[in-house]
């Protein structure tokens, strides 16, 4: 698993939604059953972006890709990533959400069989070959355009 770099504070999903619940149902609303877009780093250091459909079970905000997925190979190289949710329109549909910190590798046995039933549970149908990753938030990002952009944000380890 990927390991957070020092000065980089990371907090689980559960962790993230005790200390802001409604920025935490917003992300849910956003990520969940939907295609998001994550931003990975290449070995040359340029930016990736793939679509990915993003699921929340146990705490834990997770994707699961094919053993092949260049995604796969930066983020074991190199953990830190961005997540942006989809939007439906160019007026910015039922809001934005963008999230960004470090994804690790769901290794251990039964935390694996634990996220193959997270995902089931929200409608997926992994297989034995795909690989999981938990994404860990350092940084949130909320966007709402209701009445003009209204933006807040959240930052691991720090009050809002």
């Amino acid at each position: 698993m990927t390991q957070p770099d020092a000065g980089i504070r990371v907090l689980s999903w559960a962790d993230f939604g005790k200390e802001a619940p409604h920025l935490e149902a917003f992300g849910r609303r956003r990520l969940e059953r939907r295609i998001a877009y994550l931003a990975t780093i290449r070995a040359d250091g340029s930016p990736r972006v793939h679509p990915v459909s993003p699921f929340i079970g146990g705490g834990c905000l997770v994707v699961y890709m094919e053993p092949t997925s260049l995604k796969l190979a930066d983020l074991r190289r190199e953990g830190r990533f961005a997540l942006h949710c989809a939007v439906e329109d160019n007026e910015g549909g039922e809001g934005e959400f963008y999230v960004t910190g470090r994804a690790g590798e769901i290794i251990d046995a039964q935390r694996r069989v634990a996220a193959v039933g997270w995902a089931e549970a929200v409608g997926y149908d992994p297989v034995d070959r795909h690989v999981f990753f938990e994404f860990k938030l350092g940084y949130v990002l909320a966007t709402t355009y209701d009445k003009g952009p209204k933006r807040e944000r959240w930052r691991a380890g720090s009050s809002r």
